[in-house]
């Protein structure tokens, strides 16, 4: 592991970990360029996640998103989502800002995360914006998923829609705000399983560089942001995140090992 990073980790007061679908693929969820599967393998994912798919067809999308749901409830934290809260243990403040829309960073113990794309477990109403409950427990779909009528809202009966932001939509503006906050004033920035292609998230590296932070891409594929970084590593976040984790503060690695390569430093 490359010292700069490491003495820059024990230094910092400030860390900001940006984190995208590759984090979540390594627990087994599809990420937006995979192919889709049974019902909906005649679409593309960006087809069905526009608010004019949900208008179109509100059944097929919600079916959909509760797939989706249903994919997230089943699968677990990976190696990568446990160091990272574990590394919110180990400096003064660290912000967890995601493009995704699971709660696997929470399940893994980091706190106040920041969901740049909205949350699969918080949809509302498309009308009052009234927040909706999910029933408990894990949705029960036929394999190859099926249609499903969105819930009605309790209080005015417009269409209950995904807690996700589709494109066309803006970001959450308080969310972003702080975000892009946390990027400009951070000591070191860990950008993790993220192609850097999705804009304004995106940027987010882009400010932390011109902020003169140390700043860290982790992608088991080359990205824009590898020339552009302090230090780039070639490798999935569920070996490199606890490697790091257990370099900068002696703490026993559970990834079974180093499996990245240093690309540029």
């Amino acid at each position: 592991m490359d010292e700069r990073i490491i003495k820059s980790l024990r230094d910092a007061k400030r860390v900001v970990v940006l984190t995208g679908a590759g984090v979540s693929a390594e627990s087994g969820l599809p990420t937006f360029r995979d192919k889709q599967t049974g019902l909906w393998e005649t679409f593309k994912a960006e087809d069905l996640a526009t608010p004019s798919a949900f208008e179109r067809d509100p059944a097929l999308v919600w079916g959909w998103y509760e797939s989706r749901r249903a994919a997230v409830r089943a699968a677990k934290p990976n190696a990568g989502h446990l160091a990272i809260a574990a590394m919110g243990d180990r400096v003064p403040r660290l912000t967890l800002i995601t493009q995704n829309v699971d709660d696997l960073h929470e399940r893994a113990g980091s706190r106040a995360v920041l969901h740049l794309h909205g949350e699969l477990a918080r949809p509302y109403c498309e009308a009052c914006r009234r927040p909706y409950v999910f029933p408990d427990g894990i949705p029960q779909l036929p394999r190859g998923g099926a249609r499903i009528e969105p819930p009605r809202c309790d209080t005015c009966g417009a269409r209950i829609r995904p807690g996700v932001v589709w494109f066309g939509e803006s970001l959450p503006g308080p969310t972003w705000a702080a975000a892009r906050e946390a990027a400009k004033d951070c000591d070191v920035l860990i950008c993790a399983g993220t192609s850097s292609l999705v804009y304004p998230a995106a940027s987010l590296p882009e400010i932390a560089i011109a902020a003169g932070a140390t700043t860290l891409q982790i992608n088991p594929n080359p990205t824009d942001l590898d020339g552009s970084v302090s230090v780039a590593i070639r490798g999935p976040s569920g070996s490199v995140l606890p490697q790091l984790l257990a370099e900068t503060w002696d703490v026993v690695s559970s990834s079974g090992g180093a499996d990245y390569e240093a690309v540029r430093t």
